[in-house]
């Protein structure tokens, strides 16, 4: 008999949470402060609305861009998620944060939670050394250096991805499951930013979406090898997935004011200054990084707005910051494999549902991304 069990999926890239944010001055304490207990809240309502029973929650840059100072504070975060009044019907927990920031070579900056509704009774972990999956069960917390941990399988990109540009801490983190018969992967992911406005100006795809490009097709040819028997596979994290900027511009250029600052000291283009009111679903035609991937990969239609960057002014909340053209670079992919296991009612109201948290309230630089669904299973 086909059964259902509600899950969400949650990801976050959660730098701007952590990070001192000096240029506040004597507010920042207080706004730091807020701005963490409403991220709390608004993750809490939407466990409150939507009822998982399974709850997936992948954070990038834990510990913010001063991590060797803020670990402490992101370890406290997790701690905080985890022992809130909110979640006591979750029994089962397991929390995989990467925070070895002296491992250079390794360090991601990864952090994945998992929760398990005490209803939910037929669920398995899959043991990446022994090659079995295990009944979960009670609190299982890792962090630290995650190369010994055998439930998760973690890696840092290799220096040939980016050859041209200063190295970084990005890379993924996969689980995998079994919820009533039904296995899937789970990969947490934080692909290469764009390094520069004004290079990601110079051709169309940029090279910085082509490093992304490589890196994606990286991960998901490593989670479809042959090591290990492949299973549907749902991908969400921090993309950096950038608008076309190239042709945004060309076609701002026809219809907007356009001002170009040049350095004093000669005629070097230092910024590109395009203004123009815009609605959100006529810039996602410029939104085409996913298409390369058609073959594998597919998503949930966006209705929602670009997900960075916002101002992290906490009086701010729905405001972006003028130094990034906003774009959807918060993002939950799937295989087609995986989208055939989303129960669709056939009824009106849609059982899915893909969307921002924390529309209205600052949530740091990044808004987090939800996606609620049933998932088909199998059994009781």
């Amino acid at each position: 008999m086909e059964m259902y069990t509600d899950v969400l999926l949650v990801t976050a890239n959660v730098g701007s949470l952590f990070d001192n944010m000096e240029h506040y001055g004597v507010l920042k304490e207080a706004w730091v402060g807020e701005i963490e207990s409403d991220w709390m809240r608004e993750f809490f309502g939407t466990v409150q609305s939507h009822k998982p029973r399974f709850i997936a929650l992948h954070f990038q840059e834990v510990g913010g861009k001063d991590y060797m100072v803020n670990m402490g504070h992101a370890e406290n975060f997790f701690c905080n998620i985890e022992s809130n009044e909110e979640m006591r019907d979750f029994d089962r927990v397991c929390t995989y944060v990467d925070n070895h920031f002296k491992n250079v070579d390794s360090f991601t900056a990864l952090g994945s939670m998992y929760f398990i509704h005490k209803s939910l009774k037929n669920i398995y972990q899959y043991d990446f050394n022994v090659k079995d999956f295990k009944a979960v069960s009670g609190q299982n917390k890792y962090v630290g250096s995650l190369d010994e941990v055998t439930t998760v399988e973690k890696e840092k990109f290799l220096k040939n991805f980016w050859p041209d540009f200063k190295w970084s801490r990005k890379g993924f983190m996969r689980t995998r499951w079994i919820i009533h018969n039904q296995g899937l992967d789970l990969v947490n992911v934080h692909l290469f930013h764009d390094a520069s406005n004004l290079i990601a100006c110079n051709a169309s795809p940029s090279i910085y979406s082509d490093n992304r490009q490589k890196a994606l097709r990286y991960v998901i040819n490593r989670i479809s090898d042959s090591s290990y028997t492949p299973l549907p596979f749902f991908l969400f994290g921090d993309f950096n997935f950038r608008l076309d900027t190239l042709s945004l511009v060309q076609n701002l250029s026809t219809s907007a004011v356009v001002q170009t600052v040049t350095k004093d000291s000669s005629n070097e283009v230092e910024k590109i200054i395009c203004e123009q009111k815009d609605n959100d679903h006529k810039i996602l035609k410029y939104d085409k990084e996913i298409s390369a991937f058609q073959d594998v990969i597919t998503e949930e239609d966006i209705l929602f707005p670009p997900s960075y960057p916002y101002c992290e002014d906490y009086t701010k909340p729905t405001q972006y910051m003028n130094t990034r053209c906003p774009s959807w670079c918060d993002r939950i992919l799937m295989s087609h494999t995986a989208q055939d296991i989303i129960h669709r009612r056939d009824e009106g109201a849609s059982s899915v549902v893909y969307n921002t948290m924390g529309p209205n309230v600052c949530m740091g630089d990044h808004k987090p991304v939800f996606l609620s669904f049933a998932l088909k299973t199998n059994g009781h």
